[in-house]
């Protein structure tokens, strides 16, 4: 695939795997529309960017979802987007006993409905010109849920089920679906990580700033979308999670109950 005429639109651009996204796009030649809801990052991404000319910044909270609608029509009526990554998302750090709903909510809102609203936003012109590829970054946690991650697993579990299922429905339409799920990447996204107060936990979890580069699971999600690989499971040997799960249940649940909590 050349992506010299696509337009790419990556949300959640202004760190971690997202920044990575379009430092590896705008190497391609692609021109990008960044999200996120911090402008001032977004600045600082574009001017690192191989060709920041060919890089539009589109501030987006993907909590607002009223915003969301608007947004995506003024994108729409300047640019095709050939390619959606939803990337934007927050994590969550806090025992589901002591987690309100008003938690869950905020993490759902975010990371299912905020996508789900962008996407029915920007399917329809995908389904018009009978092209497009919508990229989703789940987490191994959207296939096994874990300690401490209760709506956080949930949102990501809910993505499956969403683009699973939008796959199966537009399969004829030449629009295409891929689920990313990695593993550990070393990342902010536990420092960002909803704690029961509602504040970030402020703090990396040793398991994350042991992960995977960014910038490595950028070419590796950028080889998925060439081949239009469904699914992509990627990480160390947390990955191996997934198979045990599926094949040894009761196993799987002594193994990820001794998952330290903090």
């Amino acid at each position: 695939m050349n992506f010299n005429n696509k337009t790419v639109w990556i949300t959640g651009a202004s760190s971690g795997i997202g920044e990575a996204l379009v430092y590896e796009f705008s190497g391609l030649g692609a021109k990008i529309i960044i999200s996120a809801r911090r402008a001032e990052e977004l600045e600082r991404v574009k001017a690192n960017s191989s060709y920041p000319e060919n890089i539009v910044i589109q501030p987006l909270d993907l909590s607002q979802h009223d915003e969301i609608k608007t947004i995506a029509n003024k994108v729409l009526n300047n640019e095709s987007i050939d390619i959606l990554i939803n990337n934007g998302g927050i994590s969550q750090r806090a025992l589901t006993k002591d987690t309100p709903l008003e938690i869950d909510k905020k993490i759902m809102d975010i990371n299912y409905f905020g996508t789900v609203c962008l996407t029915k936003e920007i399917l329809p012109s995908m389904l018009v010109k009978k092209a497009g590829h919508i990229v989703t970054i789940s987490s191994l946690t959207g296939k096994f849920g874990a300690p401490m991650r209760s709506a956080y697993a949930a949102s990501k579990h809910a993505l499956h089920g969403f683009f699973d299922t939008l796959r199966s429905e537009i399969w004829r339409d030449n629009v295409k679906i891929s689920i990313i799920c990695p593993g550990y990447v070393r990342t902010n996204v536990s420092i960002n990580a909803l704690t029961a107060s509602g504040a970030a936990q402020n703090s990396m979890d040793e398991s994350t700033d042991k992960g995977m580069k960014p910038e490595a699971l950028a070419r590796h999600i950028i080889k998925a979308i060439k081949n239009n690989k469904e699914e992509l499971v990627i990480g160390g040997k947390e990955t191996i999670g997934v198979y045990i799960k599926r094949f040894f249940p009761k196993r799987f649940s002594r193994i990820i109950r001794k998952t330290e909590v903090k």
